[in-house]
């Protein structure tokens, strides 16, 4: 997309009412501290079925009901060798979400994704409080944006960090130092330590992961393999480079193998234990909308329609495909003695006073289901049978758009965090990122995989496995432990 196309996009984006501009808004996962993807068929289903509605909204959009029934069904997968977004096509959200994010040409971390590498590492134990660590932090955003600039100016990149980067090499330690521990307990000297990582960004937790094994256990780094699963290419690329930029890193090559694709393209049969990380990576695999209807309380399936003009419009139909029906039955059995909340079963007064009021709209607020992590718990069962997993996400996330499980949907746009409140957005320009209800996950986990769970916060796994020193700071403030308190992690036992 040229820059002139790219400036009509934002200036129309800022003129819609649904837009808000976050002129303070802090990087990607910093935002707690602000507010204190085809082993199961994914076949395309016709859903022009007559029980298919256009959802009544507040901006009484165009009645698209005659291109909605010509319109081709398409699939993520379908659009993987597409150079131009799609028009005059319809498909289900959770296709929409991950070509948005993922296809190869146009896809948000595809092409237009930086991850922010702070240079040092800080010296916490040097930082008088959290305050001061902001103005670094930020500090150090500039510098780095600035030296992108002067290679490439650009008014649409996306830049955000990670834990990893900002607690270096502290962060990838504790993992390790968890990691290690299990595999001495149960695992050695009988298997050699395979650990498998899933989108591993700038490839700095593998090499802070690699580095402590190497420094503190030398005879389990010995029998060290480290696997990257990374559907990027431009991060693959990036990762295979950092492990060549100095002699350190180089030590680590034949300990790493880097496979370029998808994790829902895995087609390798992995008996032998592993430790399996997926960090942060959950928030953006893609969900399926569901609204339900008031009366009958039935669930109905979210689907797109891009009209010639590459516009946007909801359609909802009773026909559930295969993969969201299944989710819906799974988690009915599987949280049958967990309390979770839909829009059905806790609306409250004040919204279903609104859904009475004249021109109120024809379904509940939408529901958004994570049908992609259901399949990547499938993959792990089918695929990895002896995995370990360990991962860390959102259970919750400020600003959201309207809804239960609602993503955030935010971009950059000179350096200034703009969001918006739907997820129907320019593919490819903008995160949509949404938290896991972990207790419903760790019931679905156990039921796919008959494995053994445990969830606890953020905090309470760094205060065992982390050395809390490092990373607090004069005033007795512990950034690692302050900054995350909307995440959570899961553990295989």
């Amino acid at each position: 997309m040229d820059s002139s196309t790219v400036t009509r996009l934002f200036r129309r984006l800022a003129n819609h009412h649904f837009c808000h501009d976050r002129t303070r808004a802090l990087p990607r996962t910093a935002r707690q501290h602000a507010g204190s993807i085809r082993n199961l068929s994914s076949a395309p289903r016709d859903p022009t079925d007559g029980s298919s509605w256009q959802q009544r909204t507040d901006n009484f959009p165009s009645d698209k009901t005659n291109e909605y029934q010509r319109y081709p069904v398409l699939t993520a997968d379908a659009l993987r060798t597409r150079r131009e977004r799609p028009r005059r096509v319809k498909m289900l959200l959770r296709d929409f979400v991950e070509d948005s994010l993922y296809n190869p040409h146009y896809g948000y971390f595809s092409k237009n994704v930086t991850i922010f590498h702070p240079g040092m590492p800080f010296e916490f134990d040097k930082i008088k409080d959290e305050p001061e660590l902001q103005k670094i932090l930020g500090h150090r955003y500039t510098q780095f944006e600035d030296k992108l600039d002067e290679i490439e100016q650009s008014d649409t990149r996306q830049l955000w960090h990670t834990p990893t980067e900002l607690f270096r090499p502290f962060y990838g330690e504790a993992i390790a130092r968890y990691m290690v521990a299990n595999y001495k307990l149960s695992l050695y000297p009988y298997h050699d330590l395979l650990i498998y990582e899933m989108g591993a960004g700038n490839g700095t937790l593998m090499l802070d992961i690699l580095d402590y094994i190497r420094n503190t256990d030398p005879e389990v780094y010995a029998r060290t393999k480290f696997r990257i699963i990374e559907v990027s290419s431009a991060l693959a690329t990036l990762q295979m480079n950092k492990l060549k930029t100095d002699v350190a890193s180089k030590g680590h090559l034949g300990k790493v193998e880097i496979v370029n694709k998808s994790i829902f393209d895995w087609d390798s049969y992995i008996s032998t234990p592993c430790f399996f990380l997926a960090m942060e990576v959950f928030d953006n695999f893609a969900h399926d909308v569901i609204r339900y209807d008031l009366v009958t309380k039935e669930p109905l399936q979210g689907s797109v329609l891009i009209d010639s003009q590459g516009d946007f419009y909801e359609f909802y139909s009773r026909k559930l495909d295969p993969i969201a029906a299944r989710y819906l039955r799974l988690r009915e059995k599987a949280s049958q003695n967990r309390k979770y909340s839909t829009p059905v079963r806790d609306p409250g007064f004040m919204q279903t006073l609104r859904y009475k009021l004249p021109f109120a709209p024809n379904l509940t607020v939408p529901e958004y289901i994570p049908t992609r992590l259901m399949q990547f718990f499938h993959i792990l069962h089918t695929k990895f049978p002896a995995h370990r997993l360990i991962t860390t996400d959102f259970h919750s996330l400020p600003q959201a758009t309207v809804g239960y499980n609602a993503p955030v949907v935010q971009t950059r746009y000179q350096r200034r965090t703009v969001l918006v409140r739907t997820p129907l957005v320019q593919q490819g320009y903008f995160d949509i990122m949404f938290p896991t209800d972990f207790g419903v996950m760790e019931d679905m986990y156990r039921a796919i995989t008959g494995r053994l769970s445990r969830v606890m916060t953020h905090e309470t796994f760094f205060q065992r496995w982390a050395y809390a020193e490092d990373t607090q700071l004069r005033s007795g403030e512990n950034a690692l432990l302050n900054w995350y308190k909307n995440q959570s992690v899961m553990l295989t036992v």
